[in-house]
């Protein structure tokens, strides 16, 4: 399956699911997800995508500091609703890290392994995002500024003549290229930046 390069460049991560481990889907529960796995369930690769699964690494990393994080255990809330603006493809990718579900997730086996109601919105909190580790109730905020990650002037007329169908193949190839290397922007260049990327306690 072709993609771009920089895909398999973006750092993976590896989570513990006890669920995994408990109906033997992987060896010893460990699951590991990269950042194609993220567009394979988007169906693309946008800055909205990149941001979401860069900011749960980072936001993951600060809860489990030097241990694997647990899938399925953890509480993710929005301060926005499901369907507000891109929150809801954000939900999304993160779930899919996470093991977080609303109402509709698996309601468990014997009283474990229930992931329902651990994803939340439209929450009153001062973040975009927080994160809770429900064994220590320990809590991180994260935010993405992708405002400061700077794209191409060519993109909204490149994308106005693509959306059009007026876009030579040249053009709708060029789009294409400066689309992905803005999310590549993001993913590499941007991804350790503190003012890209926010995460704060709590």
């Amino acid at each position: 399956m072709s993609h771009p390069d920089f895909y398999d460049a973006v750092p993976k991560i590896s989570l513990y699911d006890p669920l995994a481990e408990f109906l033997g889907a992987t060896e010893g529960g460990i699951l590991q997800y990269g950042y194609f796995d993220a567009v394979r369930l988007a169906g693309h690769s946008c800055p909205t995508v990149a941001s979401a699964y860069w900011a749960t690494c980072k936001a993951l990393a600060a809860l489990y500091p030097g241990a694997m994080p647990v899938r399925g255990d953890i509480r993710v809330e929005f301060n926005q609703g499901s369907a507000s603006g891109v929150t809801g493809v954000i939900a999304n990718v993160v779930s899919m890290l996470t093991g977080a579900m609303s109402d509709n997730g698996f309601k468990g086996i014997g009283g474990r392994f229930d992931r329902r109601k651990r994803l939340l919105f439209a929450v009153e909190m001062p973040g975009e995002m927080r994160f809770t580790r429900l064994d220590t109730n320990q809590a991180v905020s994260v935010a993405a500024y992708l405002q400061l990650v700077p794209a191409s002037p060519q993109l909204p007329e490149l994308m106005s003549s693509c959306m059009s169908g007026t876009a030579t193949v040249e053009e709708t190839a060029e789009f294409r290229r400066l689309w992905q290397e803005r999310v590549r922007s993001i993913l590499m260049d941007y991804r350790d930046d503190p003012e890209v990327f926010v995460v704060m306690p709590g």
